[in-house]
């Protein structure tokens, strides 16, 4: 091979679209893991209907717009958009086709634990009948808007990811003479119904299209109902937005919205005995072909499974909820910037409780010395009590710039009303810049003191998001270091006008900076080796599929650099390719949080190096978006993180490794194994029941076998 670049020869690489689903293979293979309480097991399968859904409205819809265009540019495994979408939907109908396999596996093991989901109305009791058509008269008839399809009335519009039930009707007496007619499902109503049991101490419960289903001959009145039977469309809802054009972003985004429910119906799921003439109706209606059909042996929308999860009783099936623990560098009742200014204080999520970081914003709010508070917000929760606190800083006459990005996919119409809500407050709002999400996640302080203005930062590797800082694994820095003051000062006049500075004391900032940065220690790192000197690298991220950054691992493994990524999702680099990639490996851990932290460690001769960060190794994250990767220098913290990272490779409980061949594989153990995430828990609740007296390190011993 010579000295060829191989990092840009595409068999080097997997395609992103097979990785992903590699890894939505991953989290589905939770499901099927006897380990996992039930309910949880349901709830995976859930997510996993999910992320799927996602995946059809974004990235196969985009491989099918290039198609149209006959866009013929080849992705960087060397596969045209033609050649993906043919490798991506037999993997997609395979996929679909596990998920209900297991789905119909664990039904009975639910009513053996006290739990009668119904599945098909034919099959109710006669108490059970009774029940479900009065409950019918009384909550869905008023509800629901039947539409028949005749020559003077055109098919209706049919929402995206809404459970709608088909049918073949026809007058009475007139059989031959049929007509199409569709009800919407109402999601509204719960989808959940829990009706009588016939066994004492078990719930039983059906979903809301059978009890629509058994009643349908109720909506056509003087009609025979031939059929009747759910289904459901995709529809392509990746937003396309000429930012250049668009005179206000906040309403070209509102009007782009609204086209998201006309987007082209990339995929009809049906129920496997649907009536062939049903059938060819509704494919014709869509005009889909026979691959994006999908004919299930269960109930459509499985996300249905994660209201089941919720449901009261069970908790026995269910892993016990983690409560996010205090950390000792802070305390609700003392000035948190009093704090901050002892020492730089580090938080993980959810281990650590996200209240320093509401506390941070909410009592610079109410704080006199406070003058102006400056945030990113890309998705935050519904009731925000951040936003609040910012709101309510305007309204004290603080001068508070916020930028939300109202580009933050499937998000829009959220951030949208948080964007106004914080204007009528007297909030400065910005929507970013042109032809860029604003990703990073950055607050700043500035506050008038006795020896002159000090400025605190909130540095993240997450949303500010109070919801999600309890399910995603994330890591942020709240400091009073000048520098970093002064860069995030830096950071925010460039977002709000023109003034990019010429240097950055010590932020590395997308898209102009950051990739450089990174591709300028991994080479350190690899001129380190030639010399005989100590290196390695560890990063933990959520995906991995820049080719730059790929081809510079890649030479850096040749050079004899040790590296271990930690990757949740897509990875688009292969380990194990002969004199190339041996001494890299890959693993992905799936657990009950989702881990999405992005923490980089330089080994660097022995003069360690530590960042975190908003991004990605992505093409999309280093190049198209505004991120923030940040330094962890105080040497305790330093520690500390580092030992996060340490555990993580100790996880021989929920670690998947990539293989050659590039599927993965999960780690062997023998006895109960480490849980990297069941140790952060159990180690913040320990620091806590000591009152963090042994931890005031912050750094993790040693892991021994612990589950």
């Amino acid at each position: 091979m010579g000295e060829k670049k191989i990092g840009y020869d595409s068999e080097y690489f997997v395609n992103r679209e097979l990785s992903w689903l590699e890894f939505n293979y991953r989290v589905f293979s939770e499901a099927n893991d006897i380990s996992i309480p039930l309910f949880e097991r349901i709830k995976f399968l859930s997510i996993t209907a999910s992320n799927l859904d996602e995946f059809f409205m974004v990235r196969i819809a985009s491989l099918k717009d290039m198609i149209h265009v006959k866009y013929q540019k080849k992705d960087i495994a060397g596969m045209t958009p033609k050649e993906q979408i043919d490798k991506i939907l037999p993997k997609t109908h395979k996929l679909m086709k596990d998920q209900y396999s297991t789905y119909n596996r664990l039904l009975p093991e639910l009513n053996e634990n006290g739990l009668e989901l119904v599945s098909r109305h034919e099959d109710l009791s006669e108490v059970q009948r009774k029940f479900v058509d009065e409950y019918f008269e009384k909550n869905v008839y008023p509800v629901l808007t039947p539409m028949a399809v005749d020559s003077s009335r055109p098919f209706p519009l049919i929402r995206n990811k809404t459970l709608n039930i088909g049918a073949l009707i026809a007058k009475k007496g007139h059989s031959e003479e049929m007509d199409l007619a569709t009800v919407q499902v109402p999601s509204v109503l719960p989808r959940v119904v829990k009706i009588p049991s016939e066994t004492e101490g078990k719930t039983a419960v059906i979903l809301l299209e059978e009890i629509i289903e058994k009643n349908i001959d109720k909506l056509f009145l003087n009609y025979e109902v031939l059929c009747a039977h759910p289904y459901r469309i995709m529809r392509n809802a990746d937003l396309t937005i000429d930012e250049e054009d668009a005179a206000d972003l906040l309403k070209e985004i509102q009007k782009q919205l609204k086209k998201r429910q006309w987007g082209e119906v990339i995929r009809l799921e049906v129920e496997e005995n649907m009536d062939k003439n049903l059938l060819k109706a509704l494919s014709k209606e869509f005009a889909v072909e026979e691959e994006s059909i999908y004919k299930i042996n269960g109930p459509l929308d499985l996300t249905f499974l994660m209201k089941v999860n919720g449901l009261d009783g069970f908790d026995h099936l269910k892993s016990k909820k983690y409560t996010p623990q205090p950390i000792p560098e802070w305390s609700p009742e003392v000035n948190i910037f009093e704090q901050i200014k002892k020492g730089d204080i580090l938080l993980h999520h959810p281990y650590d409780t996200f209240e320093p970081v509401v506390a941070f914003i909410s009592q610079a709010a109410k704080d006199p010395a406070v003058l102006a508070i400056k945030q990113t917000l890309y998705r935050v929760s519904g009731n925000s009590p951040i936003v609040a606190a910012l709101a309510q800083a305007a309204e004290n006459g603080k001068q508070v710039t916020v930028l939300v990005e109202l580009k933050a996919r499937f998000d829009e119409e959220n951030n949208i009303i948080w964007a106004r809500k914080l204007e009528q407050a007297g909030c400065h709002v910005i929507y970013g810049l042109v032809g860029l999400k604003t990703h990073s996640k950055i607050a700043l302080v500035v506050r008038k003191e006795e020896d002159g203005i000090k400025r605190y930062v909130h540095l993240g590797t997450g949303n500010y998001n109070d919801v999600t800082a309890r399910l995603y694994t994330d890591c942020g820095l709240l400091t009073a270091s000048d520098p970093i003051g002064e860069d995030a000062t830096a950071v925010f006049n460039m977002l709000s006008g023109y003034s990019e500075p010429p240097s950055w004391n010590k932020l590395s900032v997308a898209p102009l900076w950051l990739k450089n940065s990174f591709l300028r220690w991994i080479e350190r790192e690899k001129q380190h080796a030639l010399k005989g000197k100590d290196a390695r690298i560890v990063a933990k991220m959520n995906s991995l599929c820049d080719p730059m950054i790929i081809a510079a691992l890649y030479d850096a493994s040749k050079a004899g650099v040790k590296i271990e990524l930690i990757i949740r999702g897509i990875c688009c680099l292969k380990v194990g390719i002969p004199g190339v990639s041996e001494n890299i490996s890959v693993r992905s851990i799936v657990g009950d949080f989702l881990e999405h932290s992005r923490i980089f460690y330089f080994k660097n001769d022995g003069k360690e190096e530590v960042y975190m960060g908003s991004a990605d190794w992505m093409p999309r994250n280093l190049d198209k978006r505004v991120e923030i990767l940040f330094p962890v220098e105080d040497e305790t913290l330093k520690k500390k993180v580092i030992s996060i990272l340490d555990l993580q490779l100790s996880d021989n409980k929920k670690a998947h490794m990539l293989m050659p061949d590039g599927s993965y594989k999960k780690v062997k153990t023998q006895g109960e194994g480490i849980s990297s995430q069941a140790e952060f828990c159990r180690l913040a609740m320990r620091r806590k029941k000591e009152g963090g007296e042994n931890d005031k390190r912050r750094v993790f011993e040693p892991v021994t076998k612990k589950s």
